[in-house]
C-alpha cells in the first residue's frame, strides 16, 4: 500500500495548528489561490504564515478591535513596538502604531492599497505576531484552550545554539543570532549592512542570480533608490559580469547577496571567487545556505554574514517559523556587524523557541537521511522522458563549484526541481505526494514553485519573457523530499508521469 494519499484542498501540512503549509492538490487550486477567488479561499483557511495570516492572528486582531474600538479599521498585529513604528511609519497618515493588550499592531482605515502595502511589508520583514503568541493572548483574553504540543523543558535557545554551533563550528555564541523568521533574519543583515556602508558613501546592492521571492523584494523595495542601487546579474555562474561591474562601480556597492545553491534553480556559484571579488571591493557578502542547509555546504569562512531560515529542516516537523544571522567572527567589521544585526532582529518568542529546540536535535541526522534520497530520486527523474530537465546540487552546471562548499561527497542536501514534457496541470494533479508551499519537512512536499512565488510573471507574456531572461521555465516543479521510502516517493511520480 502507498505511503501517499492525496490530501484534500486547504488540508494543513502537516495536520497540526502551527503548520507552515497547506495543500493545494490542483493547479486550478494553485491558480485561485494566487487570484484569490472566493471558491478556493473559502477552503484555504491557513497557510504560510508570511502569505495567509494565521486564523489566530486573524481572531486576536477581531478580539482587540472590538474591545477597544477599532472596529472598522484594519489591526495588523507585529512582532513588537519597533516593528508596529516600522510598519506605521512605511504606510505613513492615517495608519498608526498601537500597544494593545500585550500585543503590538497597526490600525488604519479600510483601504485595499493600504492593506496590500501591509500584508506586503509585514511579509518581506517577517515582522507578524506569532501565532503561539497569538494562540498565547487569546488564552489570556477569552479564557481559550492553548493545544498541547511538545516543547524543550530546558533552556531552548541553548540547545538551539548546541546543534547550530555543530553547523558553524567557527562562531560563538554572540554569532549566533536568533530571528522570529527566517525573512527578519535576510531584512536584519541587509538593514545593518546597508547602514554600515551607507556612511562610506556605499549604497548599491548585487544580486547574483534567481532567488527567492521576498529575498528580491527587499532589495528591490528597501535600497535608497532601487533603479540606481538594485543590480540583477541573473546568471550567478558568470562572475565575469560581476567582476566587470565591480571594477566599474565597487567603491559604491554596499553588499552582494545570493543563495548556496539558489531557489530554485539549485545553483551554485564559484564561491571562493565570489568571495574574492567582494574583498577586494569592499563588499559585504551574505550568502543563505537554507536550500541545501549548513550541514551540507561550509560558507561562513567565504561570507561576511550567513543567513538561514531554520523553519526549514532544523524545524523539520513543519510548524515553526524561526530564523538565524550568524557573524563571520574573522570578517572585517565583525563586532560592529554583530551589535547592529542584534538591535535590528525581532524577538522571537519564547515558546517559538522552545518547540524549535524540541525538534531541532534531529537536524543533523534529517538532512543525513536526505542526502542518501536526493540522489536516487534525481536518477530516475534524469531517466524519465516525461521529464526535460533536472536541477539539484550536484547537476552537471553546478557540481563542479557545489563540490567545493559541501562538507563531504554526497552532502547534496533535499531539494531539486525539475520541467515537464507534458503538461503540466496532467502530471499535477494526478500525484498523490503532498502538494503546497514551503518545503523542509520529514515529510515529502512539491510545488509548481513559480505560480505560488511569482504568479504575476507566469501570468502575462512579459512577465514569462523577463523568467525566460533568467533560464526559468514558468512550469518548474520544486520538490523537497522527506523521509518516506524512497521507492514510494518515485512510484508516486512515476505514476503521476504516465498520466
Amino acid at each position: 500500500m502507498s505511503t501517499f494519499a492525496s490530501l484534500p484542498l486547504g488540508r494543513r501540512i502537516p495536520d497540526r495548528l502551527h503548520a507552515v503549509s497547506c495543500s493545494l492538490p490542483t493547479m486550478d487550486a494553485v491558480r485561485g489561490y494566487e487570484e484569490k477567488r472566493p471558491d478556493i479561499m473559502r477552503q484555504v483557511t491557513s497557510g504560510y504564515p508570511r502569505f495567509v495570516v494565521h486564523p489566530l492572528l486573524r481572531r486576536l486582531a477581531d478580539h482587540i478591535a472590538q474591545k477597544h474600538g477599532l472596529t472598522g479599521r484594519t489591526l495588523w498585529l507585529t512582532t513588537s513596538a519597533h516593528s508596529a513604528t516600522a510598519l506605521a511609519r512605511h504606510l505613513g497618515p492615517p495608519a498608526a502604531a498601537r500597544a494593545l493588550d500585550d500585543v503590538h499592531g497597526v490600525a488604519h482605515p479600510e483601504n485595499p492599497d493600504l492593506f496590500n502595502r501591509a500584508k506586503l511589508f509585514l511579509q518581506n520583514t517577517g515582522m507578524f505576531l506569532s501565532s503561539r503568541e497569538a494562540e498565547d493572548a487569546l488564552a489570556r483574553l477569552e479564557g481559550s484552550t492553548v493545544q498541547s504540543e511538545q516543547l524543550f523543558t530546558g533552556d531552548p535557545t541553548g540547545e538551539i545554539r548546541r546543534v547550530l554551533r555543530r553547523a558553524y563550528p567557527a562562531a560563538g555564541d554572540s554569532d549566533l543570532l536568533l530571528a522570529c523568521t527566517g525573512m527578519n533574519a535576510v531584512y536584519a543583515a541587509f538593514r545593518a549592512i546597508s547602514e554600515l556602508q551607507s556612511a562610506r558613501g556605499r549604497t548599491v546592492w548585487v544580486q547574483p542570480g534567481w532567488l527567492y521571492l521576498d529575498t528580491i523584494a527587499l532589495l528591490k523595495k528597501f535600497t535608497p533608490d532601487p533603479a540606481r542601487d538594485y543590480v540583477f546579474l541573473p546568471d550567478v555562474f558568470n562572475l565575469g559580469a560581476l567582476e566587470r561591474f565591480l571594477n566599474d562601480h565597487g567603491t559604491r556597492v554596499a553588499g552582494i547577496l545570493t543563495e548556496v545553491p539558489t531557489n530554485p534553480l539549485i545553483q551554485t556559484p564559484d564561491v571562493a571567487a565570489l568571495a574574492a571579488l567582494a574583498r577586494r571591493h569592499g563588499a559585504k557578502l551574505v550568502l543563505d545556505p537554507t536550500i541545501a542547509t549548513p550541514f551540507c555546504v561550509d560558507l561562513l569562512g567565504h561570507a561576511d554574514v550567513v543567513v538561514n531560515s531554520l523553519t526549514k529542516f532544523a524545524a523539520s516537523d513543519g510548524d515553526s517559523i524561526l530564523g538565524l544571522v550568524v557573524v563571520n567572527p574573522a570578517a572585517p567589521d565583525a563586532a560592529e556587524l554583530r551589535a547592529r544585526i542584534a538591535q535590528k532582529l525581532e524577538p522571537v518568542y519564547p515558546r517559538d523557541l522552545a518547540r524549535l529546540a524540541a525538534q531541532i536535535g534531529g537536524y543533523e541526522a534529517l538532512v543525513a537521511k536526505l542526502n542518501l534520497v536526493t540522489p536516487t530520486v534525481a536518477a530516475f527523474l534524469e531517466r524519465h522522458p516525461q521529464v526535460k530537465r533536472v536541477y539539484w546540487a550536484r547537476s552537471p552546471e553546478s557540481r563542479a563549484q557545489y563540490d567545493k562548499v559541501a562538507r563531504a561527497p554526497g552532502a547534496v542536501g533535499g531539494m531539486l526541481s525539475f520541467t515537464l514534457n507534458m503538461p503540466l496541470a496532467s502530471f499535477y494533479d494526478a500525484l498523490r505526494l503532498p502538494k503546497g508551499p514551503s518545503f523542509g519537512m520529514k515529510n515529502t512536499l512539491i510545488c509548481p514553485f513559480m505560480y505560488l512565488a511569482h504568479y504575476d510573471l507566469v501570468s502575462s507574456s512579459a512577465g514569462r519573457a523577463e523568467l525566460a531572461a533568467s533560464g526559468i521555465e514558468p512550469d518548474l516543479l520544486r520538490l523537497s523530499l522527506g523521509v518516506e521510502p524512497v521507492d514510494d516517493i518515485i512510484a508516486a511520480l512515476a505514476e503521476a508521469l504516465e498520466k
